[in-house]
């Protein structure tokens, strides 16, 4: 893409700022970003990587916002920072040095999942408000590695859906309290993203004009989007995002495959 005229550079910003405000009311970002470096003729892997820098800007704004959560209780961060970090990179690093084509063909199944977990994430919260809420299970044993590790790989490699995931592992591990495993989600992702942001960048294959729009909007979307999701209806917004997921995976399986 060698031009970039107003119109597209408008379209990304709006996209950007619909990702930001759907990000807020506990939706997929990158189920609004990623079709939307499609629509302008990025290449779904050049997406990908674009749409992972693009969006630090919005995730940083929300791990800003959480830190007054997580202010009295750091346990969480402290015990699964490490384990995120080093699995979102090399998430990242395998993204990177497998085949570009080889993710073309993975990538319907990627969309398809973020669909799911959008659909399935009012699902988890009712279990978690039906669940106790006395004394916290134990976290370092059992599952709770390799799922947390699972969803670093899952998150560096492609990332639409690991705060809906993440947030399901802390909550099925032991975290209490549903507004504070997604604050912990928001400063645990955000963080994971830092070093697959620079490995992308270095790799060559991020399309900044892209990222800059993108980014541009994502935090405008962020900054009003407690106002502005509060005005949406959360089951229309979610229904209506999982759907076009599906479409866009269609067409994926269509173009690419």
């Amino acid at each position: 893409m060698s031009a970039w005229s107003v119109l597209t550079v408008s379209v990304l910003v709006v996209a950007g700022v619909v990702a930001g405000i759907i990000g807020t009311a506990g939706g997929i970002t990158s189920l609004v970003a990623y079709p939307a470096l499609l629509a302008v003729g990025l290449p779904p892997f050049a997406a990908n990587v674009t749409n992972s820098v693009a969006l630090l800007g919005s995730g940083a704004s929300s791990a800003f916002r959480a830190r007054e959560q997580l202010r009295d209780h750091p346990t969480t961060i402290r015990r699964w920072l490490p384990l995120t970090v080093g699995a979102s990179t090399a998430g990242a690093v395998l993204l990177v040095v497998t085949p570009a084509h080889l993710f073309d063909r993975i990538v319907p199944f990627l969309v398809l999942a973020g669909g799911a977990l959008l659909l399935l994430q009012p699902v988890l919260d009712r279990r978690r408000r039906r669940a106790p809420t006395g004394a916290a299970a134990p976290t370092g044993t059992g599952a709770a590695v390799p799922s947390i590790a699972g969803v670093g790989l899952y998150n560096g490699y492609f990332g639409a859906g690991a705060g809906v995931l993440m947030i399901a592992v802390l909550l099925l591990t032991g975290e209490p309290s549903l507004p504070r495993a997604n604050a912990a989600k928001n400063v645990l992702l955000v963080a994971a993203d830092l070093v697959p942001a620079v490995v992308f960048a270095v790799s060559g294959h991020v399309v900044w004009p892209a990222a800059l729009a993108l980014g541009a909007g994502a935090v405008v979307g962020g900054l009003i989007g407690p106002t502005v999701a509060g005005r949406v209806p959360h089951g229309v917004l979610r229904i209506a995002i999982a759907g076009c997921s599906v479409a866009l995976a269609v067409y994926l399986f269509v173009t690419v495959g």
